[in-house]
């Protein structure tokens, strides 16, 4: 089968499943993972020949993207702030919203970073995004990440050796009642921080109804869902942490739910903190936060 026949093939299959833009952009995805074919590739060789073997392999792609599987699971690949990360199931996907609390953090520590290093700490990392693209855009700065699961924390050493960057990691339950003597007998130990951020679980049950099935079939549900009676658990323990990590006027950035941002706000000034300011993502939600320590 040519390539352009494929093209075809691969949009009737799943039509009505997709939108036609996202058809058009997994289809080119797929073309540069498996063939290194740039959409004007394709276009300049429309007659390239799909073996019987490579179509078998096409066909079960299909079956994967029928039932609607992310495109990231399939290929093991995300893109987050200009850099390759490996994804699996036991990570988030990395979203564009939490590009933009990195890009937040860059800005704040930029002019501190020209004189000394700054110390990061990143709570639930994943995939390791946030911090492998700040220690990317801060090289001098001593970065440290955090997560409750082995398998994700061996995705996001990996993504830090194939990235070259160093970040130190720890498998650890931030809401385990000893966490902080945990970490002072870590190689945290003595450690204090410029930054520290988090993008927590914060989707209650309540609104799965607004999930979609490629988010909730797939990823996480440990990163994702928090019980609906205490939605802001995470931020509540991660924030009186951070009144114990924080350097004094170190900053604490959060991605949060855009449903929530009167009550997450609520909550940090009642914990000591001040200079706290809400920010909207691309699409006008409320989706992350910055507050600081005397």
């Amino acid at each position: 089968m040519q390539i352009k026949e494929l093209k075809n093939y691969f949009f009737s299959i799943l039509e009505g499943i997709y939108e036609p833009a996202e058809l058009d952009s997994i289809f080119y995805i797929l073309t540069s993972y498996l063939y290194g074919l740039k959409r004007i590739d394709v276009s300049l060789q429309p007659e390239f020949e799909i073996s019987l073997h490579e179509m078998e392999r096409w066909n079960s792609i299909l079956i994967d993207l029928k039932n609607e599987k992310p495109i990231q699971y399939i290929t093991g690949e995300a893109w987050f702030y200009g850099l390759r990360l490996e994804v699996n199931q036991a990570t988030l996907i990395p979203r564009p919203e939490t590009e933009e609390l990195v890009e937040w953090i860059i800005e704040s520590q930029t002019r501190n970073i020209e004189s000394q290093m700054c110390t990061i700490l990143d709570v639930g990392t994943g995939s390791g995004c946030i911090p492998i693209s700040l220690k990317a855009n801060l090289p001098k700065a001593k970065v440290y990440a955090v997560d409750v699961s082995d398998l994700a924390l061996a995705t996001a050493r990996k993504n830090a050796i194939e990235n070259h960057v160093v970040v130190d990691f720890l498998q650890a339950d931030i809401l385990d009642v000893g966490i902080l003597e945990y970490f002072k007998d870590s190689f945290m130990a003595d450690t204090l921080f410029d930054v520290i951020v988090s993008n927590p679980p914060y989707v209650r049950h309540l609104e799965k109804v607004e999930i979609k099935k490629n988010v909730l079939d797939y990823e996480p549900h440990l990163a994702l869902f928090v019980e609906d009676n205490d939605a802001l658990l995470f931020y509540r323990v991660i924030a009186k942490l951070a009144l114990q990590l924080l350097k004094p006027g170190g900053c604490l950035f959060f991605e949060i739910n855009q449903y929530l941002g009167p009550e997450t706000i609520a909550l940090l000034r009642n914990l000591g903190f001040h200079t706290i300011e809400l920010r909207k993502d691309f699409a006008g939600n409320d989706r992350m936060i910055r507050c600081s320590i005397q």
